[in-house]
């Protein structure tokens, strides 16, 4: 049966780890976020898990710089989700699409974008075709935005290695409650893990409920679990409408959480070409911003007309 491989280069400063308990605390990505021990454990002594091309046993060791591998049938779903997703790129190696906000990228469950890919791009004709195409990066459910999507198997390990060595862009724009510095590199680490995120402030609005909205544009450096809504929470300057990092009393319901990812930059693995993406956030984005205002200003003149 057709093998798919998630790959993972194993970051500085890791030493003398055993790899039962490195998957454990670092695995999520690697492992689709299916990281119980029982789990790990099964699949290293089923032979799924490879250290720099050799079978891994639940004894070896981890240091830095090595590359895990986590093979796994390579099988189409039973059933495709038929979710209408826009394609912005497309080639016989690799796609880029526009996620919808509030739908899970892969899972345990049937309404993942992962199900919907056949639904809206085409298999590779080539020999080392993935018989379903695959995500080569992830965006929490509720955030919207480009992902990219590899087509073929060395494109897919490809795509991962130049994650690893920060050779892709990714730009993503948020709201955040608050107003924030003009600009700022936010180094908090998260999960022990080193987590750089910079960002500059594009437009600043005036809010009744929250006194300022800001609206940055974001570039991480790094790509850990949550870490631009943990990075600006932790600032003090929570995402609008998240439930899990933002302040109690300032959630807005039924809207949402405005975080997307607008802009991917990178070198086509294969034909070298320079792909440069970018997106216009949703339309929630710029409707909010300007009702908020409005509401602002409305109040503002009814004050001044009763002076």
């Amino acid at each position: 049966m057709p093998k798919i491989t998630n790959t993972h280069i194993v970051p500085e400063n890791i030493s003398g780890i055993r790899l039962t308990d490195y998957l454990l605390n670092y695995g999520n990505e690697l492992l689709e976020n299916q990281c119980t021990r029982n789990y790990i454990k099964k699949i290293i002594k089923a032979g799924y898990i490879m250290i720099d091309g050799s079978q891994a046993a639940t004894a070896s060791w981890v240091e830095t710089g090595q590359r895990i591998e986590f093979i796994k049938p390579d099988i189409q779903p039973a059933k495709i989700f038929k979710l209408q997703i826009p394609v912005i790129f497309e080639d016989e190696y690799l796609a880029v699409i526009n996620k919808p906000a509030g739908i899970k990228v892969s899972g345990n469950c049937f309404r993942t974008v992962e199900n919907a890919l056949l639904y809206n791009i085409s298999l590779s004709s080539l020999p080392a075709a993935l018989a379903l195409p695959r995500p080569v990066h992830r965006l929490d459910a509720l955030t919207s935005g480009l992902l990219l999507i590899a087509k073929t198997r060395p494109v897919r390990i490809a795509l991962g290695e130049m994650f690893a060595e920060h050779k892709i862009i990714k730009t993503y724009q948020a709201i955040v409650i608050g107003k924030t510095p003009l600009r700022d590199t936010i180094t908090s680490p998260l999960q022990d893990k080193k987590a750089v995120t910079h960002y500059e402030r594009i437009k600043l609005i005036p809010s009744l409920r929250d006194e300022w909205l800001s609206l940055l544009e974001l570039k991480p450096e790094t790509g850990r679990t949550h870490q631009l809504r943990i990075h600006l929470s932790e600032s003090g300057y929570p995402i609008l409408g998240d439930k899990l990092y933002g302040t109690p009393g300032q959630i807005y319901k039924g809207k949402g959480l405005f975080l997307t990812a607008t802009g991917l930059e990178f070198s086509h693995p294969i034909t070298k070409q320079q792909i440069d993406i970018k997106i216009d956030p949703p339309a929630k984005f710029d409707l909010h911003l300007k009702r908020t205002e409005k509401r602002y200003r409305n109040l503002k003149e009814q004050q001044q007309n009763t002076i």
